[in-house]
Order: structure tokens, then C-alpha cells, then sequence
């Protein structure tokens, strides 16, 4: 699949879109984790809408709402748009409670079209694979930057597998059951009753 002037477009407006915006607790730009969930997406077999939603899955909830979900219908189409919605948490500011929030994105993500949950996947795949990172260079210390905590971020996670693992068997599934291992054998070392 050859990727066209809309992937470009695409990553122009994600860049604009989060300029400023680092990853948490870090110094890294937010841009590489959209780029990453892109790469994952289309790695998987995705398209190339599918690989403009993963550039932009985020948008809407960090940048704008309701607002820039509109801009990415008008710009790049109602299937990427869908798929962004279906990618989004909440357009509310300030942000709903974070338990009551995951919820129901959990419920949410258990309908939710394939091509929603690879973006959903691939986002989650690339947000455990920091954790993991995280968690090695900083120990125990990297729960702090999670407003779920140690026992919200495992709950939410291991939960996430289940419903992945319940609808799909692709090696990004695969792979996140890998990395939330290895979360937490590295987590144990710190508190034994993980």
C-alpha cells in the first residue's frame, strides 16, 4: 500500500495539533507516539485512513473536542473521524473522573468496530511499551504519573488484554500479553504483591 497526500496532511496537522504537548513525565515530544501508533497500524495490516486516525486519535480529547473532531471530518473523512471518535475517552474539560472514564471505554471498546479497536490496540500496545521503559529507567516512581496509580494502570490494562484477546488474535494482541508480563515481573521487583 502506498501511503498518499493525505497521510502527509495528516501528520501535519498532528504535529500542529501537539506542538507543545510532551509525553508524560517525560521530555519526549508527543509526536513519537503518534508515530508509533501509526507505524503499529499499518504494520498490522491497517490502511491508511485507519493509519491518519492513529496520527490523530488523540486530537479530540487533548486539543479541542468536539470541535477538532469536526476539522478531521471535514478534512480528512467520516471513516477517519469515526474512528477517532471511537478512539476517544471523553470531550469533556475538565476530564471526568479517571475510573469512571475507563469504564466506560472498556464497555465502549467491546463493540466497537475492528478498525477502531486496532488503533485502540495499537495505542495501548505503545503506552505499555513506555510504561515498561518507564518503569525500568525510573522504578516504582513511574505510578506517579498515572492518575489510576500502580493498581488503576494494572487493572485498566489487564482488562484491555481480556477484551483484545476476546475479539482478536493478531500479533499486536499478542504482543501486548508479552509486555504486561514483563510490566509486571520488572513491577515485582518493587513491591512483590503485584
Amino acid at each position: 500500500m502506498e501511503l498518499t497526500r493525505r497521510f502527509e496532511e495528516a501528520l501535519q496537522f498532528a504535529l500542529m495539533a501537539h506542538r507543545d504537548q510532551l509525553r508524560k513525565g517525560s521530555e519526549t515530544p508527543y509526536i513519537s507516539h503518534l508515530l508509533a501508533v501509526a507505524a503499529l497500524v499499518l504494520e498490522d495490516g491497517g490502511d491508511e485512513d485507519q493509519a491518519i486516525a492513529a496520527l490523530l486519535h488523540d486530537a479530540p480529547e487533548d486539543q479541542g473536542g468536539y470541535q477538532i473532531l469536526e476539522e478531521i471530518r471535514q478534512r480528512f473523512g467520516d471513516r477517519v473521524a469515526e474512528i477517532v471518535h471511537g478512539c476517544t475517552d471523553t470531550y469533556q474539560s475538565p476530564k471526568p473522573p479517571w475510573r469512571e472514564r475507563k469504564e466506560a471505554y472498556l464497555e465502549h471498546l467491546i463493540h466497537a468496530s475492528p478498525e477502531v479497536r486496532r488503533v485502540s490496540l495499537a495505542d495501548k500496545l505503545h503506552n505499555a511499551r513506555s510504561i515498561l521503559t518507564d518503569l525500568l529507567r525510573s522504578g516504582d516512581a513511574v505510578w506517579e504519573r498515572f492518575n489510576g496509580g500502580k493498581e488503576g494502570t494494572f487493572w485498566y490494562y489487564r482488562r484491555l488484554l481480556e477484551i483484545f484477546r476476546s475479539v482478536d488474535e493478531s500479533p499486536l494482541v499478542i504482543e501486548l500479553g508479552w509486555v504486561m508480563e514483563r510490566i509486571e515481573q520488572v513491577a515485582s521487583r518493587f513491591d512483590p504483591e503485584v
